[in-house]
Order: C-alpha cells, then sequence, then structure tokens
C-alpha cells in the first residue's frame, strides 16, 4: 500500500485506497492528481516524493469528496504546493463542512463529521486548462460529484477518478454513492470515446481499455433505477423506501452508510421524478414515493 507505479516516462500513480496520480512535470519536479483521505495519507505521499527526489508544484484535484482531498492541507503546508478543483468541487474544498451537510440534508451531528465525509479545509484555487501543464487536458466527468474532473497526460495516461466502480465492488455492494445518476450514465458514455494508451480509475484496476467495464457500470446504474422503481410501486414513504435499499442490497446500516446511501436514493429518485419515472403523494402530512 502507498507504492510508487511508474506507468510512462512521466505518468505515475501511487497505490492506495484512492489511487493518487503523480505526472513529472520536469526533472525534478511533478504534480498531483488528488492526495489521499487524510493527514497521514499525505505524509505517506510527501515521503515517496522526496525520497525520489523530487518537488511537488501543484495538486489537482478530481472532486472533492475526502478520500481525494484529505491529504490536500498537509501537503499544501509542507511544500507550498497551489491546488486546483473545478467549480463546485473547490468551493467544497475550501467548504468541507458542505460535504457531510449536503449528504445529511442539514445541520450533520458530529458522528458524521468525521475524516471519512470531511477532509480539513486547504485554499483550492480555479482548475481550468489554463493552469494544467503542458500537454494535460482536462476531462469532464460529472455524475459521481457536482464537477468531477479527469485528466489526459501527454503520454496517453487518463486518470478518471471515481466515473467506474470495480466489477468486484459493484458486484458486491450494487449501489453505491451517485450524485446524478443520469449525468453519471453520460459521462460513461464519453469515457467509452477517450483515446488514451491506458486509464486510471480511482477505486479500479489499471486497463487499456475501459469500455467493458464502463458498460457494467452503465448497467449497474440502470439496476438501481428498475430496484427503486420495484420497491415503490404502491406509496412509500422515504426512510420505509431506504430500509428496502438496504434489505436488498444486502447493506449494514451506520450513520455513514444512512447518509451515503440516504443521499444516493435521494439522487436516484429526483432524477427519476424529473424524468416521469416516479412522482411524489402527499398525504396525511407524508410524503410518498411512487413509481410511475
Amino acid at each position: 500500500m502507498y507504492e510508487l507505479i511508474q506507468l510512462t516516462e512521466n505518468d505515475y500513480y501511487i497505490d492506495c485506497p484512492a489511487k493518487i496520480g503523480l505526472v513529472k512535470t520536469g526533472p525534478e519536479e511533478v504534480v498531483l492528481i488528488d492526495s489521499g483521505n487524510d493527514k497521514d495519507a499525505g505524509k505517506k505521499v510527501l515521503r515517496i516524493i522526496e525520497a525520489e527526489g523530487w518537488s511537488l508544484k501543484a495538486i489537482y484535484n478530481t472532486h472533492s469528496h475526502a478520500d481525494h482531498i484529505g491529504g490536500n492541507r498537509y501537503l499544501q503546508e509542507k511544500t507550498g504546493c497551489r491546488i486546483f478543483a473545478k467549480g463546485a468541487e473547490r468551493v467544497y474544498t475550501r467548504m468541507p463542512a458542505l460535504e457531510p451537510t449536503g449528504l445529511y440534508g442539514g445541520l450533520p451531528f458530529k458522528e458524521l463529521r468525521n475524516k471519512f465525509l470531511m477532509a480539513k479545509e486547504s485554499g483550492a484555487g480555479e482548475l481550468t486548462g489554463d493552469v494544467l501543464p503542458e500537454g494535460m487536458r482536462l476531462l469532464e466527468l460529472g455524475g459521481h460529484s457536482f464537477e468531477m474532473a479527469g485528466f489526459l497526460t501527454k503520454d496517453g495516461t487518463a486518470y478518471i477518478a471515481d466515473c467506474v466502480s470495480s466489477e468486484e465492488t459493484l458486484s458486491k455492494y450494487g449501489i453505491g454513492y451517485m450524485w446524478n445518476p443520469e449525468e453519471a450514465v453520460k459521462t460513461l458514455e464519453y469515457v467509452k470515446t477517450v483515446e488514451a494508451a491506458r486509464f486510471v480509475p480511482s477505486h479500479a484496476e489499471v486497463a487499456e481499455d475501459i469500455r467493458a467495464l464502463a458498460d457494467f457500470n452503465i448497467e449497474a446504474i440502470k439496476a438501481v433505477k428498475e430496484k427503486i422503481a420495484e420497491l415503490c410501486r404502491e406509496p412509500v414513504t422515504f426512510e420505509r423506501l431506504l430500509k428496502r435499499i438496504f434489505d436488498e442490497y444486502g447493506l449494514s446500516m451506520n450513520v455513514g452508510q444512512y447518509a451515503l446511501i440516504g443521499s444516493t436514493l435521494r439522487n436516484y429518485l429526483s432524477c427519476m421524478k424529473d424524468g416521469g419515472e416516479a412522482g411524489i403523494i402527499i398525504e396525511n402530512n407524508e410524503l410518498l414515493w411512487k413509481s410511475v
């Protein structure tokens, strides 16, 4: 764990729970794509960089989830590197309390204000194509989060963040966090068209061809929608529907999973309502969901 893996002359990744991209931009200068899940991850990353005799110039965050930005603050304090994130992701990076607030849908209680859902604040600038190293291109990968970004390097490596999950993860859990499933499907269709020599997902194996895994993820999203529609054929409250989702997918609820899967279910329901696949009924001061 936290092993530096070389892909090309300039492209690397650090093998850890959420893979961290590393790209050489000069003989002794590197940039990171994400920074790990906490201060300890930042320390391990910095040891790797210093052991190679490199200096850290910048961190480009794919999105603002804590497991991708948790090392930002430590690395910025130790190296003075610049940090960049895109649009709403930048806002969340600078105001990380928004993450558990958004997931919970209100003021998060103490158990939700932990390092897994809320990173330390870091000073991120706006991520645009203009701030990228020469030859690196920005990829628009919305869906899993607000404005998730990926990066295509001059050596042909596509760092594609969380737009795909591994077949093993999807087969085991069935449902994972998703901000906008409709946008996620569009992103997966787009990723299949990206011309790259290799793809580096954050939570799946490096692959030369991502199309089969992208299709597997598309089918998984469709299956979740179908399951939700099945479970609310008769009007049902959100909380009852959430319990049914946990039961159907064999999940065990804790406060973190309540926030993550609960938010995901709301996001699916919103897309289904806007798409005419589900509707709401208000009866006896209860809001009920029903598939159409």
